[in-house]
């Protein structure tokens, strides 16, 4: 079960990708947003183990980490999932957000979302599909590694395209514009927890 904010903890944005674009767009992002990004752990399909994973995130430097986790298309909890559970077990990680990549899935995982980045760049309530074009799904998207999301109360799920791709709408010589903004607005709402939290906190003195 997810746990509140930890001020000591680590805070972790999964990203349900992990092929070679991924990994560059992450590489290319955490860079200007800051944070860290675990690209060299990343995999298609994910082949660390959850205890490996873990023992990397606290190891990291920042505040802020980024998890790629890829089932390649596995039904169920696959290997990526697994990384996920064993996060959202750790009382010392804090999950504050998801970007779900949407796939072409033949075991028609899917997720809720909270809301989706189209590939033009617009926040919609509907899903996306791999190519970032609206589905008209309200309020969820297919993936291969989405089913565990839905188990889990992560406080904010975007919804993306194929990360990298979109036909080249999030391409990396464009910055990664839909990736980006995503992970933008997972920041922000973090950030606006967090201030609401604080005046909570405060009322009760």
């Amino acid at each position: 079960m997810l746990k509140g904010y930890v001020m000591e903890g680590k805070e972790i944005i999964i990203i349900t990708d992990g092929d070679h674009y991924a990994r560059k767009a992450m590489e290319y992002i955490s860079k200007k947003l800051g944070g860290t990004a675990l690209i060299a752990l990343a995999d298609n399909p994910s082949k660390i183990t959850p205890v490996q994973m873990i023992e990397h995130i606290k190891q990291a430097k920042t505040k802020l980490v980024y998890v790629l986790i890829d089932d390649a298309g596995f039904s169920g909890v696959g290997a990526g999932e697994s990384i996920l559970q064993a996060i959202a077990e750790d009382d010392d990680l804090v999950i504050i957000g998801a970007v779900a990549v949407a796939a072409h899935t033949r075991n028609k995982e899917w997720t809720r979302i909270t809301f989706a980045v189209d590939q033009d760049g617009n926040v919609i309530n509907d899903g996306v599909n791999k190519e970032g074009i609206p589905t008209y799904e309200h309020g969820r998207i297919n993936g291969d590694t989405v089913y565990l999301l839905d188990q889990l109360a992560i406080p904010i799920v975007v919804g993306v395209g194929d990360i990298g791709k979109m036909n080249r709408r999030d391409d990396l010589s464009k910055g990664c514009p839909i990736t980006t903004k995503a992970i933008e607005l997972i920041l922000e709402r973090s950030q606006q927890n967090n201030v609401e939290k604080d005046s909570d906190s405060k009322g009760y003195q």
